[in-house]
């Protein structure tokens, strides 16, 4: 029996890469169709009821007739692409988490949606580890004053120079498959690393209070939850020792953005680091886009090619297990199947 797939790939995530991956988990008895998606060349957003998508609900509805299974990094499951998409019975999301997928109308309509965890957890890692290196040897601002013929002397001042990861106290909040690498990649460097994750425990374990009093720099790893929400914000970022240094490679929601930008006025924090925003692209007229000592990268952590492979094979290995009736290894609605 031949199985229907559509491949709704993008500028990141290739068709190409997808297809060539499900080839290779199931050489035969696949009809694969394209649609090329927009993103990364226009951002995401929200589309129908669902956030971080691609506002493409039309041409989706029409690449999804007779298709029985999807697999994609941005196109939106909503509401109106599931009452239109009646063959649909995999939604594959090449992402960390299944954001762009109605998880509640999926299962009302019988689909199964998976995800891909940990695809991007090795660039995201090397990323945040460059982002706190640029923002504590403060390297973007140097090199724009050098590309601009001033030559900054001044950088080399004792009250401008910034501290040394080896022997500094590193607090990560948040220990999963991102944060783990880049503590291990940080232990390289010399530093004591501590660990806030209320799911994990380790020798390095201590409550949050603690971290932050110890921490001269501070990474954040958490998943954006009710409960992470703004969890470091002005008071969070007091209870810092002054001349530290905050990254955030996780989401936006957080950390207070201008409680951020106060400390880095005031002087109470060295430097800072982004690549993710509470809103995207920035817009104009932001205090971060004028704020001192901040470093900036577009949402861009976990882009690598190998993060693109490791999507479209962890995907096409969901579809493998479809196609031969095996259980699903990464599913986001399971109580699709309960009793």
């Amino acid at each position: 029996m031949t199985v229907r797939v559509l491949a709704a790939g993008d500028h990141f995530v290739l068709n190409r890469l997808l297809v060539a991956a499900m080839r290779r988990e199931v050489p035969s008895g696949l009809a694969v169709g394209e649609l090329t998606l927009p993103w990364p060349v226009v951002p995401f957003g929200p589309v129908g009821e669902v956030r971080e998508a691609s506002d493409v609900e039309d041409s989706l509805i029409e690449a999804l007739r007779g298709v029985e299974v999807c697999v994609t990094q941005m196109a939106p499951l909503t509401e109106r692409v599931l009452a239109e998409a009646k063959d649909l019975r995999l939604f594959c999301v090449t992402r960390g988490g299944p954001v762009n997928a109605n998880l509640a109308a999926a299962t009302k309509a019988g689909v199964a949606v998976t995800f891909a965890p940990g695809r991007n957890a090795v660039a995201t890692a090397e990323h945040t580890v460059a982002l706190l290196l640029a923002a504590t040897r403060r390297i973007p601002q140097t090199h724009a004053d050098l590309a601009a013929g001033v030559w900054r002397g001044d950088y080399y001042v004792y009250d401008n120079v910034g501290p040394e990861l080896e022997g500094s106290t590193v607090g990560l909040v948040g220990y999963g498959a991102i944060g783990s690498r880049v503590a291990r990649i940080l232990r390289g460097f010399g530093a004591e690393v501590l660990v806030h994750d209320p799911y994990v425990e380790l020798e390095e374990s201590v409550e949050l209070p603690e971290l932050l009093a110890r921490s001269r720099f501070l990474s954040l790893h958490a998943r954006a939850t009710p409960e992470t929400d703004a969890m470091i914000g002005a008071a969070e970022l007091a209870a810092l020792p002054r001349g530290s240094v905050v990254v955030n490679s996780a989401r936006g929601s957080l950390l207070d953005y201008d409680a951020l930008c106060d400390a880095l006025e005031s002087g109470h924090l060295f430097g800072a680091a982004l690549d993710v925003f509470p809103e995207e692209p920035i817009p104009a007229g932001s205090r971060l886009l004028t704020t001192p000592n901040l470093v900036m990268t577009p949402h861009l952590a976990g882009g690598s090619k190998q993060t693109a492979a490791n999507a479209a094979r962890i995907a096409a290995e969901e579809v493998g297990r479809y196609t031969r009736g095996e259980p699903l290894a990464h599913l986001a609605n399971p109580e699709l199947f309960s009793p």
